[in-house]
């Protein structure tokens, strides 16, 4: 190995020459010093395993996906999950799966930042050691008096930097101390955002903030600046609420020399009227979404509108949004949530989904609802209902829907009348019904062209509009008012099959 008369730092197998890098994932050393030598667009979604993975989160995660995709990137998944107390696996396990299900994909493992405090521990005694940070013995009494002092006073409540300049020597013994950063005074922080244009902040207005705690772990701040350092991130992109947790980044990445990467800081989402989002709203997790009978791309489709856009274009695919997106096309003001407009679009993306592709979907969900074995019969009818999707899509605003709407080809028999469908079943009707079944006996050919004229001819001959025929027979095919077209539905159960739920009803 080329002695370069720098420090290495072992890395597992391999020792990289003055190169700070830890091993917070499965090292991919190839990949490592290609992204380095090319400039390869490298972006990471980094969410705090605690709760759901949120509307907000998944928009950003698409958004960095989708520009890595966009140059020929990549995009990294790391998981700050620094707070051992707050962590929760289950809630790790749905942040993965909602990405999986949205369809966005990320380079090797999740990494995990708790994995890389040592690292991040290391750093900051860096920093303490080049003179960039100081060690604070302030006690919790102390800073609290200290809030109350500037409150008092009408000054922000911030550290007042009495260790700023303290002798090491009048250091307390056995008292654990904190690093903290010696953020420079008098000075303006300036973001060159690819979202929000030129943002500054005074330096006086970021205080002398903790990098390391007294039990050693780091902040947020520091792991987090460490961490896309180390991963060779080129582009973070995240909500505009970061902008100050920008500001405070940067006077680190300054202290330690290292390149800041580009910034782009996504307006935040609002509910309908405008407030922030809630429950209520739609601040709920991707999961729920899925169960609501939305499909992941068009739940993108929807997402991407909010805070971007492509002209007047408001359906596309995949495919179309990588293909056109561009960070300068994002909006600086909050976007506005809409189900309204969620269903709609997902009602369009159900238009133009295979079928194939839609049955996948109901199969999956169906296990997922309530009374699963009402919807046992749904894989074991599986030929029918592929040859009824396409009846029933243009009917379906969500899967719930197509799932609901396709239910009735494998219904147990007689089928279950709904309440408002049944006053079109009385003894006329049935009457009626009897007839027809004797009409369409003599149907050889049971295709939907020739259903229909024999239906039709039974209607002039008897005079009786064809309204009236038809309700009743869709309420003895499907036990509902809303259905696929009847001749169609005939058709596709088959002549044995429609002659007998006529005969069901007939027979009450």
């Amino acid at each position: 190995m080329l002695n370069t008369g720098q420090p290495d730092w072992q890395i597992g197998e391999f020792v990289l020459h003055n190169q700070p890098f830890s091993p917070v994932r499965k090292f991919n050393f190839n990949r490592y010093w290609f992204a380095k030598l090319t400039k390869k667009i490298i972006t990471r979604f980094a969410p705090s395993p605690t709760g759901f993975l949120h509307i907000g989160g998944a928009r950003t995660a698409l958004f960095n996906w989708v520009f890595a995709q966009k140059h020929a990137g990549e995009m990294l998944l790391r998981i700050e999950d620094t707070d051992r107390a707050r962590f929760s696996e289950e809630a790790n396990a749905a942040i993965v799966d909602g990405l999986k299900w949205l369809g966005i994909t990320w380079g090797d493992e999740p990494i995990s930042q708790f994995s890389n405090r040592q690292r991040h521990a290391q750093v900051a005694h860096e920093l303490l050691k080049s003179g960039n940070a100081y060690k604070c013995y302030c006690s919790a009494d102390e800073l609290s008096q200290m809030r109350e002092d500037a409150k008092k006073a009408g000054r922000p409540p911030r550290y007042d930097g009495r260790w700023r300049d303290a002798d090491p020597e009048s250091a307390p013994k056995g008292v654990d101390y904190v690093i903290r950063i010696k953020t420079p005074q008098e000075q303006e922080i300036v973001i060159n955002d690819l979202v929000q244009a030129e943002v500054r902040f005074k330096t006086e207005n970021l205080d002398d903030f903790i990098l390391l705690r007294s039990d050693g772990t780091p902040t947020y701040m520091l792991a987090v600046v460490v961490d896309d350092h180390d991963m060779q991130v080129t582009h973070i992109i995240r909500g505009d609420d970061h902008l100050t947790n920008t500001a405070r980044q940067i006077v680190i990445y300054q202290a330690l020399g290292w390149e800041v990467p580009a910034m782009a800081h996504l307006p935040l989402i609002h509910g309908a009227d405008g407030a922030k989002m809630s429950k209520r709203h739609g601040a709920i997790g991707v999961d729920a979404y899925r169960r609501m009978g939305y499909l992941p791309e068009a739940l993108c489709n929807y997402l991407a509108r909010l805070g971007w856009s492509h002209g007047d274009d408001e359906f596309f695919s995949m495919e179309q949004m990588i293909e056109w997106f561009d960070l300068k096309d994002l909006n600086k003001g909050a976007s506005r949530f809409d189900f309204a407009k969620l269903e709609s679009l997902n009602a369009q993306h159900i238009r133009q989904a295979a079928p194939k592709k839609l049955f996948e979907h109901m199969v999956l969900l169906s296990s997922e609802l309530d009374r699963p074995q009402d919807y046992s019969g749904l894989t074991e009818n599986k030929n029918t209902v592929l040859a009824m999707l396409p009846e029933l899509q243009p009917r379906a605003k969500t899967l719930l829907d197509l799932i609901s709407l396709s239910q009735f080809i494998y219904a147990k028999l007689p089928l279950d009348i709904e309440e408002k469908a049944s006053k079109h079943l009385n003894d006329d009707s049935r009457q009626m019904m009897a007839k027809i079944i004797d009409v369409l006996q003599e149907v050889t050919e049971w295709k939907p062209e020739n259903i229909n004229a024999r239906v039709r001819e039974f209607g002039d001959e008897n005079s009786i509009k064809l309204g009236k025929i038809a309700q009743p027979l869709r309420v003895a095919l499907t036990g509902r008012v809303v259905s696929a077209g009847i001749f169609e539905i005939m058709a596709i159960l088959g002549k044995d099959e429609s002659l007998k739920r006529f005969q069901d009803q007939v027979s009450q």
